[in-house]
């Protein structure tokens, strides 16, 4: 009988959940001051290295367990899957510039508005897991669809509910992970 072990199939969605974790614990134990400081993305001086660091970090941190569990939920859900198919780097990268975009993009736009959680990074695997089955020249029914629910939804509650989730950044996120989706699968095809 052959032995089962465990592996780690996602070397980057793992680290990224067990950071997500560390902020969530250090956020309670420091009563929302190590998010204040690390995880969450304001409008503060660009004198100060925070500022540029918090662009990346404030997909880390999360208001709370809820919140944590449902961005890390689709996270571990999509990100395997992802991670093995176009592997750690890139999945790294694609994280990274939803991060960025999301960060940048709020303290340019939104200046009295402060984001963090995973959320963005989570409509950009979204998006992306819809170009799994691309053929170049074809747009997926499926990519439609789940733009036209994901992101008309965000579009929707961000001009009918006023409950302090960061709409834009979900937006941003689903467009982040639909251009480079398209883009590693016409890549993909054009080396073929």
């Amino acid at each position: 009988m052959k032995k089962i072990k465990i592996t780690n199939n996602a070397p980057i969605i793992l680290a990224f959940s067990l950071a997500s974790l560390a902020a969530l614990i250090l956020h309670y134990l420091t009563g929302g001051k190590s998010t204040n400081l690390l995880f969450m993305s304001y409008h503060s001086s660009l004198a100060s290295p925070l500022t540029y660091v918090r662009f990346f970090t404030h997909a880390l941190g999360h208001a709370g367990w809820q919140h944590f569990l449902g961005n890390i939920s689709m996270i571990l859900l999509l990100g395997p899957m992802l991670e093995e198919k176009y592997g750690s780097k890139k999945i790294l990268a694609i994280m990274l510039i939803t991060a960025f975009t999301a960060g940048v993009a709020n303290y340019i736009l939104f200046p009295r508005v402060g984001i963090m959680g995973a959320s963005g990074i989570v409509f950009a695997f979204i998006m992306l897991t819809s170009y799994t089955s691309f053929r170049e020249g074809e747009i997926p029914i499926t990519v439609i669809l789940v733009a036209l629910i994901f992101i008309g939804q965000e579009i929707w509650s961000g001009i009918t509910v006023s409950d302090n989730v960061s709409n834009f950044s979900h937006i941003l996120g689903g467009i982040t992970g639909s251009v480079i989706g398209y883009r590693l699968n016409v890549k993909k095809k054009a080396e073929n």
